[in-house]
């Protein structure tokens, strides 16, 4: 399942090999739409598109003298190509090609994270149908609340990655964005039709008003995507984390043969994949505060985001491919310890059952005041003690035997109860 997509691909998409690629696939877009309006021969747009070729080394190396890639990129290029190269770039500044062929970057990028989310909601998705009716304790505060089940819990984790389902297709859709529009975004040079039919070409949408650069809001929405899921990923990573202690043990990650937990303890199991997962995701967070501050350029443009954006675009997309991947087979091989979740429902007597004996006595015509004393009474007596038992203190309460008999107290006990409504949920997501 998640070897559709390997690691090394996304990477890949940030090399700069295929950002020179994209950028001549731009170049080479643009000569097309400005041939189709007779604007250069046909005939050179032919020999552009046979002989156009670059090295990347050759580029990086020209780029070492000239201090401009781009400049450094055509010179490469027109190596080539030979005099037909005078009609590439015509009318164009650097950032038409650089945030054209981004956009480009950006879409490809898309269409690898979308599948691997996939399938991390088909596993979720999976394992919620699996458990489905595996009965836990419910924790608010890290305490003991009341009964839920282990495919809920998950239930709630497909619905926020269902969410991010939805977000990645929109961003798709936002970030398919592109710009030749010349300098400072006029048009001065290049008509707005050669944008139109460029665009076309390479599958994107020209920019509703450029300056000389796409503004940064799409790149920033694009990181704090990615960094949102992240969170999510992050907020999972720690349920396991918390779920797998000793104290706990209802979840554990999968421990392979001949896998060592400790140089010192050999008996440790540790949750490091859900560790990794936790740390990770502050990284993407911290590409999404930098991401919002490349907003703010000094006019029509500058270049302040641009070493930036070397950094966090490649980084927060192959970040947040590795974490979908990791977290997939996290998931897939997660060991669930359904006795160990029924041994911790039912610690102290079922003490999470106080709120269905405050209902029945409040049913009985006690005032909710008098009931929760009552209640709460048993409970704390029961609660944190080696042999507490919330049932047996009810049981024995007279207070409580006065108003409710032996079967409508066992009634209150049953956790079965709490899941009356629990389809709902599950009809909602198509488990």
């Amino acid at each position: 399942m998640i070897e559709r997509y390997t690691l090394p691909e996304m990477g890949r998409l940030w090399t700069d090999t295929y950002k020179f690629q994209t950028w001549l696939q731009v170049e080479i877009a643009v000569c097309e739409a400005q041939a189709e309006l007779q604007l250069i021969p046909a005939a050179a747009v032919e020999e552009i598109k046979a002989k156009a070729a670059f090295s990347t080394e050759r580029v990086l190396e020209i780029e070492a003298e000239v201090h401009h890639d781009t400049i450094a990129f055509l010179t490469n290029v027109n190596e080539s190509v030979g005099d037909a190269g005078r009609y590439i770039h015509l009318g164009l500044t650097s950032s038409d090609v650089i945030d054209t062929a981004l956009s480009l970057q950006l879409v490809a990028s898309l269409e690898i994270l979308l599948p691997c989310l996939d399938d991390a909601i088909a596993a979720i998705r999976g394992r919620a149908r699996e458990h489905r009716y595996t009965l836990m304790v419910g924790r608010t505060h890290g305490i003991h609340a009341e009964p839920i089940t282990f495919g809920f819990k998950l239930a709630g984790w497909l619905a926020e990655c269902l969410r991010h389902r939805d977000r990645l297709s929109r961003l798709r859709q936002s970030v398919a964005i592109g710009k030749i529009s010349g300098a400072v975004g006029t048009y001065a040079n290049v008509s707005p039709k050669i944008e139109q039919l460029t665009c076309e070409r390479l599958g994107l949408r020209p920019d509703l008003a450029s300056t000389q650069v796409i503004s940064r809001d799409l790149h920033a929405e694009y990181v704090q995507t990615l960094a949102t899921i992240g969170a999510s990923i992050e907020r999972f990573a720690v349920e396991i984390r918390n779920l797998q202690r000793t104290d706990v043990l209802e979840v554990e990650e999968f421990f392979a043969k001949g896998q060592k937990g400790s140089s010192a303890m050999p008996h440790k199991r540790n949750p490091i994949k859900s560790e990794q997962l936790t740390g990770l995701a502050r990284l993407l967070r911290g590409y999404a505060v930098s991401a919002v501050e490349n907003m703010a350029l000094w006019h029509e443009r500058d270049i302040s985001h641009s070493s930036v954006e070397r950094t966090i675009l490649p980084d927060s997309s192959i970040l947040c491919h590795y974490m979908l991947v990791k977290f997939t087979s996290l998931m897939a091989n997660l060991q669930v310890h359904a006795d160990n979740m029924l041994r911790n429902l039912n610690v102290y007597g079922g003490a999470i059952f106080s709120q269905q004996v405050l209902l029945a006595l409040v049913q009985k015509g006690l005032t909710r005041e008098a009931a929760y004393a009552i209640v709460q009474r048993n409970a704390h007596t029961a609660w944190n003690q080696p042999d507490g038992d919330f049932k047996a203190n009810v049981f024995a309460d007279e207070e409580v035997t006065e108003h409710l008999s032996a079967e409508e107290i066992g009634a209150c006990f049953d956790a079965k109860r709490h899941l009356k409504h629990l389809d709902t949920v599950f009809d909602r997501l198509g488990i």
